[in-house]
């Protein structure tokens, strides 16, 4: 189980806190411009890997076809150096039309670009010679120094990223989706992994909810219109989704997406004190067990 950062906290303080009460991983998203503060994905990572000496470092989820491939992987490869080999690589491709517009990249081609980083990234990260493909001429471009290719766990629940998942991930990583869509998606991945002649990926899930009962601490309907707001979807999709409630309730909703074959839970906290839902949320973790 892990969690992703909270907002406004000093990001080594959060990843040394969240490592001692024995959680397994922090977990930072890649925005360019979104219309609030964030910081840069791999430099926020690079503090709180910097700061540990266990936890795992994940990105939820870096967008590579947001920069040139090249410089993407320079990125990806310093991080997993500076963290010790301990970055789990969320890709996606995810993010609204300003944020391509900011990049300087056109919407349309996000997907194709997405689908060349992904096949062309392990093997800048291992440091061989690979022509890359989005440069303005063609040019063999070999990175040093080379590291271990991370996981590649490839985010979202589209039709597009289960077909990514299946052919050039080594995991699948959905977020903000019940257990029964987890089920689904997996199955189908899994076909689609057997016809390319791949094992089965992983499955981590991104969630989000809020630990414990009290009037400072949002209730689930009131985390589940945040969703429905923020992604256009209807209350009635949403409101299953937050983890909420006693340890208890929790772990039962935790072990159905357990059943659904999830293998990891990447929680973001929705409120309260974030230091006693990190231990909270470890607390259930080694219940879980």
């Amino acid at each position: 189980m892990a969690t992703q950062r909270a907002q406004n906290l000093d990001i080594a303080t959060a990843a040394r806190h969240a490592e001692q009460v024995g959680l397994d991983g922090v977990w930072h998203g890649d925005h360019l411009s979104i219309g609030a503060p964030v910081l840069d994905c791999t430099i926020a990572l690079a503090m709180a890997a910097a700061a540990t000496e266990r936890i795992r470092i994940g990105t939820s989820v870096y967008v590579p076809a947001l920069r040139p491939l090249a410089w993407a992987a320079k990125q990806i490869a310093t991080l997993q150096h500076v963290s010790g080999g301990r970055l789990l690589l969320g890709v996606g491709s995810g993010g609204g039309p300003a944020q391509w517009a900011a990049a300087g990249i056109p919407y349309a081609q996000r997907g194709t670009r997405t689908d060349t980083a992904l096949r062309v990234l392990p093997a800048l990260l291992a440091g061989e010679r690979v022509a890359v493909p989005d440069m303005p001429e063609p040019i063999d471009i070999e990175l040093t120094p080379p590291v271990a290719v991370p996981p590649v766990l490839v985010g979202n629940h589209s039709a597009p990223a289960r077909r990514r998942a299946a052919e050039l991930g080594d995991g699948w990583f959905p977020s903000l989706i019940p257990p029964a869509q987890v089920a689904a998606g997996l199955a189908e991945i899994i076909d689609l992994a057997a016809q390319h002649q791949r094992p089965a990926p992983t499955v981590t899930v991104g969630a989000t909810g809020v630990l414990g009962t009290g009037a400072d601490l949002p209730t689930r309907a009131e985390i589940a219109s945040r969703i429905s707001q923020t992604y256009g979807k209807s209350i009635e999709e949403t409101l299953p989704i937050p983890i909420t409630g006693s340890p208890e309730q929790a772990a039962e909703r935790i072990a159905n997406y357990r059943d659904a074959g999830a293998l990891q839970l990447v929680i973001g906290i929705a409120g309260g004190d974030w230091r006693r839902q990190c231990e909270l949320l470890a607390h259930l973790r080694s219940g879980l067990r």
